[in-house]
């Protein structure tokens, strides 16, 4: 069975995991907001040395691949299944998972998967109101969670609509989904890998100039 590191830092949440076999034999979290540029390197770097310790070799990494900010990797697809995925025994058939991320104002990034994590609506920024979901929510619940949620329950008030507090996107969430794709050969190349951001940059030229 493969031995892998799993890098997320999609959200404020900066967290990495080493897996083998499929169990997770380390895991490594700092919530205290942005954190990433002085946390990852020492999560990864006490990886390797357990690796190296251990006789064990490193098989592949995984990594969340947005989307988000061009500051940091938000949820994608990727990342947003490796969420879902800590979701899937509170989930009944029937019910749908919405995995939720802050993209400031009245917006989110937000995809929609079913108990088996099939996408049934692809990734979108969407703009929350009281009728966003809707369609979706006539015929069956949906669970939303993740940091973009939490501003979303007193705007969409629909009775299926259920909010799960307190969800957050882990690397130890990622370990069965990476060892899939690394069953499957599904590799990219690291040299040519670029995070799902959702949205293009666009640069603006400031109105007020300061002399």
């Amino acid at each position: 069975m493969p031995t892998i590191i799993h890098i997320e830092t999609a959200t404020e949440v900066c967290s990495c995991a080493l897996s083998s076999g499929g169990k997770v034999l380390l895991n490594r979290e700092n919530l205290n907001g942005q954190s990433h540029a002085t946390s990852l390197g020492v999560f990864v770097e006490e990886m390797i040395q357990f690796v190296r310790d251990n006789g064990m070799k490193i098989d592949a990494v995984s990594v969340s691949s947005g989307p988000g900010s061009y500051t940091g990797l938000r949820i994608g697809v990727s990342e947003a299944k490796g969420l879902s995925y800590g979701m899937r025994e509170k989930v009944e058939s029937g019910h749908l998972l919405c995995p939720m991320i802050d993209a400031r104002r009245m917006e989110v990034y937000a995809t929609m998967f079913d108990a088996n994590l099939e996408v049934v609506r692809a990734t979108s920024a969407d703009i929350v109101d009281r009728e966003s979901y809707a369609d979706l929510l006539e015929k069956q619940k949906v669970l939303f969670f993740g940091n973009g949620a939490e501003k979303c329950k007193d705007i969409i008030l629909h009775p299926n609509a259920l909010f799960i507090p307190d969800v957050k996107p882990k690397a130890s969430a990622m370990t069965a989904l990476a060892e899939n794709a690394f069953a499957s050969a599904d590799f990219v190349d690291s040299a040519y890998f670029e995070p799902f951001y959702l949205k293009e940059f666009v640069a603006t030229v400031p109105k007020n100039k300061v002399i």
